[in-house]
């Protein structure tokens, strides 16, 4: 039985497209939604050219109200019967009241070698504090910022002279491989963590 999948992005969603690229006629899923909070998002316009169903949320109008915003992605969910959610650059913080429907079944990419560096400004945090690799860890969603069970990582090395923006660039190519290698496992139901 192949799993539905939507992918939650707010930006240009390179990882959602390294997701919806894998997901091919041997896959184990398959996208059904793109969901953004964001309506000129540049993931939302690759969808549409891709023929993907998208949705857009958003998130401005419900202003501290974030359970109205969650609902409403609910809401816009429900006619797609999905069974798995994958978070790839999704830069709003979803509340337990939307994750924990959801558990077991929500993965998220994050860029850091968890449990280091949750939240923001990983690759500039890593750089501080003087760490030798870095990386990108692939998770379930649990209602705490940036944890629950990791189901991958991928290491990259610190070179000397590393900007943040060097450090992002190739921990992001680590990312395209890493996210879809786990979702294909995961799928499949092995949550034996891959370590790249």
């Amino acid at each position: 039985m192949t799993k539905r999948v939507g992918i939650f992005v707010s930006g240009g969603g390179s990882n959602m497209r390294a997701l919806v690229d894998d997901m091919d006629a041997s896959h184990p899923a398959t996208p059904v939604v793109i969901v953004s909070n964001n309506a000129d998002a540049g993931g939302i316009a690759w969808a549409k050219e891709a023929g993907l169903a998208t949705v857009v949320v958003d998130h401005r109008p419900f202003g501290q109200d974030r359970a109205g915003f969650e609902a409403a992605i609910s809401d816009a969910l429900d006619p797609f019967d999905l069974d798995l959610i994958c978070l790839a650059g999704f830069m709003r913080v979803l509340t337990a009241g939307f994750v924990t429907p959801w558990r077991g079944r929500m993965l998220n990419i994050h860029p850091s070698l968890l449990p280091k560096y949750r939240g923001l400004h990983t690759h500039a945090r890593a750089l501080e504090a003087g760490d030798t690799e870095h990386g990108c860890t692939v998770h379930l969603v649990t209602p705490e910022l940036d944890d629950g069970p990791i189901l991958g990582q991928a290491r990259v090395p610190i070179r000397a002279g590393d900007t943040p923006d060097d450090l992002a660039a190739r921990v992001l190519q680590q990312e395209h491989i890493l996210y879809p290698s786990v979702l294909r496992r995961f799928a499949s139901d092995d949550l034996t963590p891959l370590m790249l």
